[in-house]
């Protein structure tokens, strides 16, 4: 039997605030449980919904040294989805309405919960073989194994993986309270190490000392290699290139799923997806109030309204997008500029725009099933989850040739037939505007090569399986 413990601040169905929570939650449900036994250790927010919190039984509690007191740490444990969690309680870190608040009060939190999971690990009845931490909230757990953990019989051999889901995200405080917190001494603020400029980096901790790195697709491990993605950590990427390998994401194929989900108006499956994505499409447009029509083009965007995103260039083509004879439907919040531009253009061709500056889990769903196409020309996409979601409802990506985006969207040859979408490479808002054009016309005038493209996207295989496959490859390889 392999252990396996998943480290992160967040997972599904505790808490969620991304894609991060959705990645820790799923993927130890994909595991054969007579070979290997996931389990995941996470903080015992006091904003967790109060009937997940009554799932939780008390296991023991101890006092752990940190920055200089003594502090209290609870443990407890639940089972949910046939999946065991950990759960690491101290009030006065995991209390409030939120699970991330001030930057540095975050940074503390997340060294107290890194030192607090290795030290709960000897009272429970599991030891792992690996340590699979994600994000830069878990970036000392292979620091500290490393560290003061490193003389122990128990921690002996226990291996660690670092998975980045957004470089940008790294931990860092000044290098002198970052020592004062974390316990760790000069030794490790040096540049091969975890300082960068004046700062210590928790995130580059976990990448220096972690025995594997993975990140959320082959693009973007190739991508975070370079100046421009690498977020001030490219040459160390480049350093441990050969430790560090591109895993996509999945999606839950039975949450998102056009045969079953009862948030759509009407569902189905491959075979009849051509008239009832069009009846989708109408109850859609009836309920926005948009005008109607069955050749209408209809854009779906579900998204963070941010830079990052790619709304600069949308908001540069928005004028001339609205000339045409397409839709465009807006799910979603994010920097007041955007909120404020989809606004003024649903104002304006109330025909053709409809901004929904809000979220809402069921009208997300409708989009993917309504929609023909889903805009994604995102700066930079580690993995992407949304285009994986509108190819398993046929709904055709039109994205940028960037992280997870790239890897998971093959664009329509018209000479060869093949393609599940439509992409461009150039950060360029021309490049962006001529590809939506092309989509455009080859689902006006080639409706049959359109409708083909829709069947091999329904085909595409996004579940977590396929991830969770080569998830085990990489921890067969580390503890043979």
């Amino acid at each position: 039997m392999k252990r396996i413990l998943f480290a992160s601040s967040e997972a599904v169905p505790f808490m969620k605030t991304g894609g991060l929570a959705d990645v820790v939650g799923s993927l130890p449900k994909c595991f054969d449980k007579s070979s290997y036994d996931v389990r995941i250790v996470m903080p015992k927010y006091q904003c967790i919904n109060e009937k997940l919190k009554e799932l939780m039984q008390y296991k023991t509690h101890f006092y752990m040294d940190f920055a200089g007191e003594s502090r209290y740490v609870g443990v407890l444990e639940a089972e949910y989805d046939g999946v065991k969690y950990i759960f690491i309680d101290n009030e006065s870190y995991f209390s409030g309405p939120k699970p991330y608040t001030d930057w540095h009060w975050d940074v503390q939190k997340f060294m107290f919960f890194d030192r607090a999971v290795l030290s709960a690990l000897p009272l429970l009845d599991f030891r792992p073989d690996i340590i699979h931490c994600h994000d830069w909230q878990t970036g000392l757990i292979p620091v500290y194994l490393h560290d003061s953990f490193q003389g122990g019989e128990f921690f002996r051999g226990i291996k660690t993986v670092m998975t980045i889901h957004n470089l940008k995200f790294q931990g860092n405080d000044n290098s002198l309270l970052f020592m004062k917190l974390s316990g760790l001494s000069e030794y490790y603020m040096t540049y091969d190490k975890l300082l960068m400029g004046p700062d210590g980096n928790m995130l580059k901790g976990g990448l220096v000392y972690a025995d594997a790195i993975t990140t959320v697709s082959d693009s973007y491990a190739e991508e975070i290699k370079t100046e421009f993605y690498g977020e001030g950590l490219d040459g160390l990427m480049r350093a441990r290139a050969h430790d560090l390998r591109g895993i996509v994401n999945g999606i839950d194929y039975d949450l998102y799923n056009p045969e079953t989900d009862g948030n759509i108006d009407f569902r189905y499956n491959a075979s009849n997806a051509v008239q009832m994505k069009l009846e989708n499409k109408r109850a859609l447009q009836k309920q926005l109030g948009i005008g109607s029509g069955d050749n209408r083009f209809m854009i779906g965007i579900v998204s963070r309204l941010t830079d990052q995103k790619g709304f600069d260039l949308i908001a540069y083509m928005m004028e001339r997008i609205c000339q045409r004879d397409v839709q465009l439907v807006i799910l979603g919040t994010g920097e007041q500029k955007h909120e404020d531009m989809f606004r003024y253009f649903a104002g304006r061709f109330p025909e053709k725009v409809s901004a929904n500056i809000y979220y809402s889990e069921p009208l997300s769903h409708k989009i993917y099933a309504s929609c023909d196409a889903f805009l994604m020309p995102s700066l930079f996409e580690p993995c992407g989850l949304s285009q994986l979601m509108s190819l398993r409802y046929g709904t055709l990506p039109i994205v940028r040739e960037t992280g997870g985006l790239r890897d998971t969207v093959q664009p329509y040859n018209q000479f060869t037939g093949e393609g599940t979408g439509f992409s461009f490479t150039n950060y360029n808002a021309f490049d962006m505007y001529n590809t939506v054009m092309f989509a455009h016309s080859i689902y006006v005038d080639h409706r049959d090569e359109w409708n083909k493209m829709m069947q091999r996207a329904m085909a595409m295989d996004f579940s977590w399986q396929a991830s969770a496959n080569k998830y085990r490859e990489m921890y067969d390889w580390l503890i043979g």
